[in-house]
């Protein structure tokens, strides 16, 4: 009413505010004893039947700098059992206005973490309408789910519940629990190394919060409510496979790119195409359904995340990219093959020396490598050649000592040494020629 009164009076020239008019329809209600605040139905739900899902935008210190994180909001409605995990995505600036569209990937992460905390799965769950879930609402209010989330709720038998576009109060619980959580959890601001710690602190803090009485049995706490609730979910089968894939090509740098960060791949795949998944904390990468690389996902933007390994067969052929190659800046290689890459580099050609011995490791193993460079340090025998030995000494079998040799025939003559019955060789040489 205060809305239309004011587009009323703009109309006829008026240039106030509209904060007036709000107060005086406001005033003048209360005076004839009409009720200006919305009414509503309390809604009461039953043992392990729904689940209600929201998000929240919080900022954190992780590692000294301040993110923004996008955290995951889990209410089961009958024990008002809490759950929340947090993400990141692609770096953004601070202060930006609006944010940045959250990935499928976090959406099926946090609702695959979600059921593995509350041990079972609901009914229902209680959604919005993001697009990492709902592609499209029609005029009729039918919705198209998006096919991943889809899959997650046939995977898990789970019915989605879509709230009313721009109507919170049909999730009203977790709406509640993302305020509640951002004064008792998030302020003062967090501050921790990464976001692995992060989440475990957040999950510890869920427990200690079951601790308090549940708002409708206030003779119990929400923890004893969740126990008679948790034996009525259904059990959890196999874990959902929360990634979204897609089909990239492999540069000839052999990089593939997601969102804006390139990841190695193995030098063979160059040129091709392949099945890249991308987790809410791993990039992996799928040639005729084998992982042939896998990295860990990376948020701030413009990042190249190289394996040297990937790169180690082209060194065959260009050995002197063992010097300035980037895959190779900072390679954190064992103690003692670093000490033969520093002999080795001292001296023209060292580089093809030490790429060969890189190839041995990719044909043995990087143990043996690893085991036969540690003995050759010891020995100081940092050669090449003498480093080949020691792998080949490592590679034979260990013959193993007799277990029982008391069946074998006994001597019961002590031998003795007597050197003229070679003698006899020499006469029979002499009849024989």
């Amino acid at each position: 009413m205060a809305k239309k009164l004011s587009e009323a009076i703009v109309a006829e020239g008026n240039t106030g505010s509209y904060s007036p008019v709000q107060r005086f329809v406001s005033a003048l209600m209360k005076s004839v004893g009409i009720s200006v605040c919305d009414a509503f139905i309390p809604l009461h739900f039953a043992l392990g039947d729904a689940l209600q899902f929201d998000w929240s935008e919080e900022y954190v210190l992780l590692g000294g700098v301040e993110h923004k994180v996008h955290v995951a909001h889990f209410h089961l409605c009958h024990s008002r059992k809490p759950f929340v995990v947090a993400y990141m995505n692609e770096s953004e600036p601070v202060n930006a206005i609006g944010s940045r569209k959250r990935a499928n990937e976090m959406v099926l992460d946090a609702f695959v973490q979600a059921l593995a905390f509350f041990g079972g799965v609901p009914r229902r769950v209680i959604i919005d309408n993001p697009e990492t879930m709902v592609t499209y609402v029609s005029r009729s209010k039918d919705r198209i789910f998006h096919p991943r989330f889809l899959a997650l709720m046939n995977h898990d038998v789970i019915e989605p519940v879509t709230c009313t576009p721009a109507s919170g109060w049909e999730k009203g619980q977790v709406e509640n629990q993302v305020q509640f959580l951002r004064g008792e959890l998030f302020c003062p601001k967090l501050a921790f190394d990464d976001l692995a710690p992060l989440n475990a602190w957040l999950r510890l803090r869920c427990e200690e919060l079951a601790a308090r009485r549940h708002p409708d049995q206030q003779h119990r706490t929400i923890a004893d409510v969740f126990a008679d609730e948790k034996i009525v979910l259904r059990p959890l089968g196999r874990p959902f496979d929360g990634s979204v894939e897609k089909t990239v090509r492999v540069r000839s740098t052999c990089l593939v790119q997601h969102d804006s960060n390139r990841y190695s791949v193995p030098s063979e795949h160059a040129g091709r195409h392949v099945s890249l998944r991308a987790y809410a904390d791993r990039i992996v990468v799928v040639v005729c359904n084998e992982i042939v690389a896998a990295h860990k996902r990376h948020f701030t933007r413009n990042i190249s995340c190289f394996e040297p390994w990937h790169y180690v067969p082209l060194l065959d052929r260009k050995p002197g990219a063992l010097r300035d190659g980037a895959p190779f800046v900072g390679w954190d290689l064992p103690e003692a093959m670093q000490q033969i890459k520093k002999h080795y580099m001292r001296d023209k050609g060292g580089d093809r020396d030490f790429v060969d011995l890189l190839l041995l490791a990719l044909t043995h193993g990087m143990d043996v490598v690893e085991t036969a460079c540690d003995r050759a340090v010891e020995q100081n025998t940092l050669r090449l050649p003498a480093i080949i030995n020691l792998i080949n000494q490592v590679l034979e079998p260990v013959i193993p000592p007799l277990a029982d040799t008391h069946g074998y025939p006994q001597l019961t003559l002590r031998p003795e040494a007597d050197c003229k019955r070679y003698e006899a060789l020499c006469v029979a040489g002499a009849v024989a020629a």
